[in-house]
């Protein structure tokens, strides 16, 4: 049974503090087909749709696609600050390699 993506607590402070839910917005993220190792994540701020997963906390809400779900499985969306800069990320047990950029996983 494959379990559904966690948010950690940072990622929804981090999306409270933006005032993603006071614009009507969710984070988005997705798995598309393409980068440098065969699938990337896209992560952007977009309203609900019926068909999504909604995942809640502090008010806030991160929503995943049908087709994504499978290959986020178990995974863990989190926002990280370093000194290069801050970014919501995400640690993927499905991803066999990932590349430099962060976005960009195989299977």
């Amino acid at each position: 049974m494959q379990l559904p993506p966690k948010v950690t607590p940072r990622a929804f402070e981090r999306l409270a503090e933006i005032g993603a839910s006071d614009q009507g917005k969710a984070l988005r993220v997705a798995v598309e087909g393409g980068g440098c190792s065969g699938f990337q994540y896209e992560i952007d701020l977009d309203e609900p749709r019926d068909d999504d997963l909604v995942l809640e906390g502090s008010g806030q809400k991160v929503v995943v696609d049908a087709v994504s779900l499978p290959f986020l499985a178990d995974a863990v969306i989190d926002f990280s600050e370093e000194l290069i800069g801050a970014r919501f990320v995400i640690e993927n047990p499905n991803a066999s390699s990932s590349c430099g950029c962060g976005t960009s996983f195989s299977m």
